[in-house]
């Protein structure tokens, strides 16, 4: 009895002309809206102030000590990374 229900139940889903499984299968594309920052044009003032001056480095403060700070850094990298790759793989040919 209760198996007859069921088949007649799914016949029913199956056979009406606006059927749950017709439904749920689409070929549409859809996304979710875009997530603005403000109520204006898609920024807010106070928080991109400091995007038109980001990039002054003439108006750094402690520029010399700065910039030389980074160039030695960079140069420090560029050199120990090298001669550690060099020291390692000459250890371990000579183990083997």
């Amino acid at each position: 009895m209760a198996l007859n229900t069921g088949l007649r139940s799914v016949s029913r889903i199956l056979a009406s002309p606006v059927s749950p499984i017709s439904r749920s299968v689409g070929r549409n594309f859809h996304s979710t809206g875009v997530k603005r920052m403000g109520g204006g044009h898609g920024h807010d003032e106070p928080y991109y102030l400091h995007a038109k001056h980001m990039y002054n480095l003439d108006r750094m403060k402690h520029q010399g000590l700065k910039m030389s700070l980074a160039v030695f850094t960079a140069f420090s990298i560029g050199v120990a990374v090298p001669v550690y790759a060099v020291i390692f793989q000459q250890k371990k040919t000579a183990s083997a």
